[in-house]
């Protein structure tokens, strides 16, 4: 059966069309120079790293280990993880039950709408790109959980359950994660945790049905994750391609471990010391892969910035201070289309923002010294007021002004002058 494309408008997966046509839509088909050249994958020598979390708690083995792979791939692999067998085997079990579903039961879920919380849809963003992803995909916000449970598909019948455990346990091991990488840079243990305000969570079960032309077009085209850390489980399939040297390296499927990618976020936070990296899917002929992606991150308020105890002359400031909701606004609007937004936000002239109760790095300007001098008072008084303060500093040997301490204080006003030192929070 032929069929030259499928309109997102008819609400139609691609599940329910691949097993019925011998050829590659056209609106699937990539341009020649974007098409996956699965000849030039290196799929023996070379791997991302498998790193044994079992003897975190006794040896500070494992951080090195970590902080050498965000360094050298931006993928690592984890075994010994602490996620029970079972749970992971119910989420696949329950993932491949849910795309064998009559059509009438899995529609339900369905929505091209991006702001849905709960969606099934297809591709990447139906409404925007010009060539559709072999893909479809069930969209779930995971954190709270009671927030979005009561969203989620209810067949089958053991999904909600199966799908909350395992949500649990993937988001302790994102915490765990997070706190070896801040070690891993040198920072507290909870800095990055603290660098993300309330902490989001969603994930996707992503179904790729078999393909027959598979060297026309993708899974997904590569790209770098807009988030935090991702944390990936994938069935016995191979699919999952991380570009290294300039090389596609095959990820091969390891039983019992998880796949661990740093996202945007981390390779700002770490003012470029770790990489986020691209990676990409690609299909197969012969048979479906479905593969379960956490993505953690920032909530939308959070201020993303470069840690200050990362700047210093040999490593200068890489990026502006900009809230999340901006970053993944710019990155959903440009879709796929475009590897990364990380150089929207590059400034060569910026200062790390403050994070509070931390220590006070080199390149912060001195303190100010400030002269109050009040009407004298009958007597002593506390007032709270904020002062803004302007200045020109130097830094990668252009001088910068800045307008955006708001550096709040109590000031207790006294009949005699009175010298404060003010160092921002």
């Amino acid at each position: 059966m032929a069929m030259a494309s499928a309109s997102a408008s008819q609400k139609v997966l691609l599940l329910d069309l691949a097993s019925n046509i011998n050829h590659v839509p056209t609106n699937y088909i990539r341009p020649i120079s974007d098409r996956p050249n699965l000849d030039q994958v290196d799929s023996i020598d070379d791997s991302i790293p498998l790193i044994d979390l079992h003897s975190l708690t006794s040896s500070n083995h494992v951080v090195q280990q970590i902080g050498q792979a965000c360094k050298d791939y931006g993928f690592f692999q984890v075994k010994n993880h602490g996620i029970p067998d079972e749970v992971i085997t119910n989420m696949m079990q329950i993932s491949r039950e849910f795309f064998r579903m009559p059509q009438s039961e899995r529609m339900k879920s369905y929505s091209d709408d991006p702001s849905k919380t709960t969606r099934l849809s297809t591709s990447f963003n139906v409404k925007t790109e010009k060539v559709s992803n072999w893909r479809d995909f069930l969209r779930l916000h995971c954190y709270p959980l009671d927030q979005y449970l009561h969203e989620w598909p209810s067949s089958p019948s053991s999904f909600r359950d199966n799908a909350a455990e395992y949500c649990r346990h993937v988001r302790q091991l994102a915490l765990t994660l997070l706190e070896i990488i801040s070690e891993s840079l040198g920072l507290e243990k909870d800095y990055i945790n603290r660098a993300l305000d309330k902490h989001g969570q969603h994930m996707a079960l992503n179904y790729y049905p078999p393909c027959p032309q598979p060297e026309l077009t993708y899974g997904l085209p590569g790209h770098t994750d807009p988030n935090v850390i991702t944390i990936l489980l994938q069935d016995d399939v191979p699919g999952l391609q991380v570009l290294n040297n300039d090389k596609w390296l095959a990820v091969n499927p390891i039983p019992h471990t998880f796949i661990v990618n740093i996202g945007d976020q981390i390779q700002v936070l770490s003012n470029d010391r770790y990489k986020s990296v691209l990676h990409r899917a690609v299909v197969n002929c012969y048979t479906e892969r479905i593969s379960i992606p956490t993505f953690y991150c920032p909530s939308p308020e959070a201020i993303i910035a470069p840690a200050p105890e990362l700047i210093d002359k040999d490593h200068p400031c890489q990026y502006r201070s900009f809230t999340y909701s901006e970053y993944y606004q710019k990155f959903w609007n440009r879709g796929l289309a475009t590897e990364t937004c990380l150089d929207l936000f590059r400034s060569n002239s910026c200062v790390a923002s403050r994070e509070p109760n931390s220590t006070t790095p080199n390149n912060f300007p001195p303190p100010t010294t400030i002269v109050i001098t009040p009407p004298p008072p009958t007597k002593a008084t506390t007032s709270p007021i904020s002062i803004e303060s302007t200045r020109e500093t130097q830094l990668n040997n252009s001088p910068t002004t800045r307008n955006d301490w708001q550096i709040p204080l109590h000031i207790t006003f006294v009949p005699q002058p009175q010298q404060l030192n003010l160092l921002p929070p």
